[in-house]
């Protein structure tokens, strides 16, 4: 592909060289670094000028720093005359806070409107990202913004990795989730579930409520992130409890922060299966039950289709049932 310069930030470098390696590419060269107060320097070490540029960064790890470096190498290349520059965003930061949750909050920021903002300005023309938080975020950019789905990866992790597969039910641990599930247990010919969720604050559940028959099925709950993990490990209790024969969580996003390795241990899960948008190595040497799914061939693709100037949508309404 002539014209296309490919550049990785800090976050995520394994995934960005499985992109790379994909397109046959080799990572563009850049130089990350640090001054004694903490600011972040970047230089691109290659000329971008006339170039169609993509810079592949997850939000995860320091995610503030990184932000910052994604930002940062935006408008040094956009100030390097390079003809487009595409922001890969595997996990979009700040995309829990999207909006305001209740009436009294007349003083909560929208942040994912504010990220939105500042990768604007920065200069980038197009973001790519995979399963949003919430899909209205795509309204917070004035330029275009492809919502990739993980769920062609998922679909074809349980066909083969679940023996029981034809006798699943998939799961909703929020209503938010219903209408993720109901497409992936459309396309398997499968039953759905969801469970209702309140909260006393952030991260603690009051009280959950089953909508849906899960007794003598094994039961797969999907979700789009999971950090702390009290949800999932509570929905697995549920449905055991209801009478599921086998509980797995596929998670596009597994944060894991705080106890969740420690939740998902002591949890009833056969697996917890996430893709890697966010580098797992470490988590999965303190947990056995965590698997992962590679994404990168459908970032790949969706890199190879903006460039050549292809639909991304067929990517996903063409997946074969």
């Amino acid at each position: 592909m002539p014209n296309i310069v490919l550049f990785s930030g800090s976050s995520h470098q394994d995934l960005s060289q499985r992109v790379a390696d994909r397109l046959g590419l080799e990572l563009g060269k850049v130089v990350t670094k640090k001054f004694s107060n903490q600011e972040t320097s970047v230089e691109i070490g290659e000329s971008v000028r006339g170039e169609d540029v993509y810079i592949i960064q997850s939000g995860c790890g320091e995610i503030n720093d990184n932000l910052m470096e994604l930002l940062i190498m935006i408008n040094a290349c956009k100030i390097a005359s390079s003809s487009r520059v595409t922001a890969v965003i595997p996990c979009f930061p700040y995309a829990r806070q999207d909006k305001k949750d209740k009436v009294g909050e007349s003083r909560a920021p929208i942040s994912a409107k504010l990220v939105a903002n500042m990768l604007s300005v920065a200069g980038a023309d197009h973001i790519i990202t995979m399963d949003l938080h919430a899909s209205q975020i795509q309204g917070f950019f004035d330029i275009p913004v492809d919502n990739l789905y993980a769920e062609p990866a998922v679909l074809q992790w349980i066909r083969e990795n679940i023996a029981e597969w034809r006798n699943c039910i998939i799961v909703s641990p929020d209503a938010g989730g219903a209408k993720r599930v109901t497409s992936i247990a459309d396309r398997l010919n499968v039953e759905f579930a969801l469970i209702h969720k309140e909260r006393k604050k952030a991260n603690e559940v009051d009280r959950m409520v089953l909508v849906g028959d899960v007794k003598d099925r094994v039961a797969i709950l999907v979700d789009d992130m999971a950090d702390t993990c009290g949800t999932i490990c509570h929905a697995a209790d549920k449905l055991l409890s209801a009478g599921a024969t086998k509980v797995y969580a596929i998670l596009t996003h597994g944060i894991f922060s705080g106890p969740a390795i420690s939740r998902i241990n002591n949890a009833a899960f056969e697996a917890v299966v996430v893709t890697n948008t966010i580098p797992q190595e470490d988590k999965m040497k303190h947990c056995a039950k965590i698997q992962v799914i590679d994404i990168s061939m459908i970032l790949a693709e969706a890199i190879r289709r903006t460039h050549n100037g292809e639909s991304v949508s067929y990517l996903f309404s063409h997946v074969p049932l």
